[in-house]
C-alpha cells in the first residue's frame, strides 16, 4: 500500500489534530511530506510532538523513516524506461527472459486481483452503468489504447461511449459539452500525462464523475477521482507491463455482465443482429465456407453480389 493509500484509508483512531495532518499531507502530496517536521506541523497548526505522534500511530519510528519511503515512492513514480534497463533485470537468468517475464506479469495480476475488493468492481460498474449522459475514455501515450478496448466493449453494453484515443489540443473543447452527467473513465500510470491529468481535473471541476484506472504509485487524478482501481504494473522489463490493467478491465466487464446481464442482454442481441445482416463477422456454417480460399469458396448469398 503506498503512503497516499495509508493515510487517505487508515482505521487508525486518529485525533482532531492528527487529521488535520493527514489533510495537509493529502492536500498536496507529497511534496508536503519532503520538509521537515516542523514545517508540516506549523502547515497543520499544530505542535511538532503532534506530528511525531503521527509517525508512530502509523509506524514509523521517526520522521526520517516516513519520509525514506515517501522518497522511495516518488522515485519509483519518476522511473522511466532508460533508468530500469539497469534496475530491472531478470530475476532468474536461468529460466530465460521470456519466461522470466511471465513470472513477473503473473505475480503482478495476483496482486491485483487480491488488493483490490469486489466493492471496488461494483462501484465501477454502476458508474459505467447508471451515468445519464455520455462516458468518455481517454488514455496516455500507451494506456490509451486499453481506453480504445473498453471503449470497444461498453459499446456493446450502453449508448453514448465515447474514445477521445489520443488527446490533441482540439479535443479539451469536448469539455465544454461534459457535465453532471458524465462520466469520465480515464487511465493514467506512472510518468504520468500532463495533458491526461489536467484533462481530468477540468472534467472534475464541471461536475463530471471520474473513474481512475492507475498504479500502485497513484496518478494525481487519484486526489479527486470518484472511484479509482489499482493495477500492479511491476514486470522484469524497462517497460511496466500493460497486461494487468488489460485484465482488469475484463474483470470490470465480468462483473458488470454478472450484474446487469439481463438488461443488457437486449442490446448485445440487436448488435449481432445489425453485425450478422452486413456479414460482419464470420460465424460459421456459410459464413465459414466464404473464407476459404478463393478457388474453394462457396458463391457469396445473391443478396450480398457486387452488381
Amino acid at each position: 500500500m503506498s503512503i497516499r493509500e495509508e493515510l487517505a484509508h487508515t482505521q487508525l483512531a486518529l485525533t482532531s489534530a492528527e487529521q488535520k495532518i493527514v489533510q495537509v499531507l493529502l492536500a498536496d502530496y507529497p511534496k508536503s511530506g519532503l520538509g521537515t517536521a516542523t514545517r508540516l506541523a506549523r502547515l497543520a497548526g499544530v505542535s511538532d510532538p503532534t506530528v511525531m505522534r503521527l509517525m508512530i500511530k502509523l509506524g514509523y519510528g521517526k520522521f526520517s523513516d516516513f519520509q525514506s519511503k515517501l522518497l522511495e515512492e516518488v522515485e519509483s513514480r519518476l522511473h522511466s524506461p532508460l533508468l530500469m534497463m539497469e534496475a530491472k533485470r531478470p530475476a532468474n537468468a536461468s529460466e530465460g527472459t521470456a519466461l522470466g517475464y511471465y513470472n513477473s506479469v503473473a505475480e503482478s495480476l495476483d496482486r491485483t486481483r487480491t488488493q483490490t475488493p469486489s466493492q471496488a468492481y461494483t462501484r465501477a460498474v454502476s458508474m459505467i452503468i447508471e451515468a445519464k449522459g455520455q462516458v468518455v475514455l481517454l488514455g496516455g501515450r500507451f494506456s490509451r489504447h486499453i481506453a480504445s478496448m473498453l471503449a470497444g466493449y461498453l459499446v456493446q453494453l450502453r449508448s453514448g461511449v465515447r474514445d477521445i484515443e489520443q488527446l490533441s489540443p482540439s479535443d479539451f473543447d469536448v469539455l465544454i459539452d461534459m457535465g453532471k452527467r458524465d462520466l469520465l473513465v480515464v487511465f493514467d500510470y506512472r510518468r504520468y500525462q500532463a495533458d491526461v491529468v489536467s484533462f481530468a481535473r477540468q472534467a472534475h471541476e464541471r461536475g463530471v464523475g471520474i473513474l481512475l484506472f492507475t498504479d500502485p504509485w497513484l496518478s494525481p487524478i487519484a486526489e479527486f477521482a470518484d472511484q479509482t482501481m489499482v493495477a500492479a504494473i511491476d514486470a522484469d522489463s524497462p517497460f511496466d507491463t500493460l497486461a494487468t490493467p488489460v485484465a482488469q478491465i475484463e474483470a470490470v466487464l465480468a462483473h458488470a455482465l454478472g450484474q446487469h446481464g439481463a438488461s443488457i442482454r437486449g442490446r448485445i442481441e440487436d448488435i449481432e443482429a445489425i453485425r450478422s445482416a452486413n456479414a460482419v463477422t464470420l460465424d460459421g456454417g456459410d459464413d465459414a465456407e466464404r473464407a476459404k480460399s478463393p478457388g474453394d469458396r462457396i458463391p457469396p448469398p445473391a443478396a450480398l453480389k457486387i452488381s
